[in-house]
């Protein structure tokens, strides 16, 4: 590739992630410079040419969530007053995904929020991975790219089989998700009823499907404080399940949820590596990673050739 025509830049919150983008394409990181002033606020300085560039941003808008989402948002502003021909957002991971519809009186849309702003900022075009809501794509007047684990989830698992598989989805809202996966990897599909009282806090009410004896893999989108997926696990074990392993694609991780699975009956938690791991997490023997980059690297290179992404989507 003509790295006079493309351009990829990373932002601080995961670089490990844009180098392994990068040597997947055969590219350099581009050069900019990223600082904050004393009193918090980011400044940061493009260092190389990239007018009339194919510019690519990566920076999944992980905690720090406002500070990441700033950052992504001066370096395209100062890529759009550098002359760049096209700038995509690359957000492995989309902050504020969650909040896709008002289900209370006097609430934001923050996830409409985010997009706007990320288009005022100069985002000609978007490139997500796993969406908490597959509708947030049409919270953009741009065109969006919007990708999944899943090859890369069934590709693993086809080479470490698990007999007497169920694939269970931890809620009603991801049974799509999930029977995708059961699909591809040939197993039954079952379903977690549960009532979420309020944010972070969840109570399983009931298992749909028959889990007894089986070795259930539960797919979900992200795993936050993993209140839900502990205590999802727990109601299929009561079910008679032999087994529970997990599955998601964003690994959140926040307060006491690595300790939590450290402590849960859940025999391995598999998660991408769109979020970089604290110290915590890559310490604890039950959590995986799979790389991502090479997903990643084909659709950025798709995009600049302009040739089809949709075998991606499969």
């Amino acid at each position: 590739m003509n790295s006079d025509r493309i351009k990829i830049f990373g932002g601080s919150a995961n670089p490990q992630l844009t180098a392994a983008v990068c040597k997947a394409l055969g590219l350099n990181v581009a050069a900019l410079k990223l600082r904050r002033f004393s009193d918090g606020e980011i400044n940061c300085q493009i260092l190389e040419n990239v007018r009339g560039a194919d510019c690519f941003v990566i920076q999944p808008t992980c905690s720090p969530v406002e500070f990441h989402l700033m950052e992504i948002l001066c370096l395209m502003d100062a890529l759009k007053r550098s002359s760049a021909e096209r700038i995509t957002a690359v957000l492995p991971y989309y902050g504020y995904g969650r909040q896709d519809r008002k289900d209370k009186p006097r609430v934001p849309i923050s996830a409409k929020l985010v997009a706007s702003v990320l288009e005022t900022a100069g985002a000609n075009r978007i490139m997500a991975l796993d969406l908490h809501a597959a509708q947030i794509q049409g919270f953009f007047n741009v065109p969006v790219d919007h990708l999944f684990f899943r090859p890369v989830v069934i590709d693993y698992y086809k080479q470490q089989p698990m007999a007497d598989l169920t694939v269970v989805s931890p809620d009603a809202g991801g049974v799509e998700r999930a029977r995708s996966i059961a699909k591809r990897l040939n197993a039954p599909l079952a379903i977690i009823d549960k009532r979420r009282e309020e944010a972070n806090v969840a109570e399983v009410m009931n298992v749909i499907g028959d889990v007894a004896g089986q070795n259930c893999l539960i797919i979900d989108d992200l795993i936050d404080t993993a209140g839900t997926l502990v205590k999802g696990a727990d109601a299929l074990l009561e079910h008679g399940a032999a087994s529970v392993t997990a599955c998601a694609t964003h690994a959140v991780l926040s307060g006491p949820a690595v300790e939590r699975i450290q402590n849960s009956r859940i025999k391995e938690v598999v998660v991408s590596n769109s979020i970089p791991l604290t110290q915590a997490a890559i310490d604890c023997g039950k959590i995986r990673q799979l790389c991502v980059a090479s997903l990643l690297a084909r659709a950025i290179q798709s995009i600049h050739e302009e040739t089809s992404v949709s075998m991606l989507f499969e």
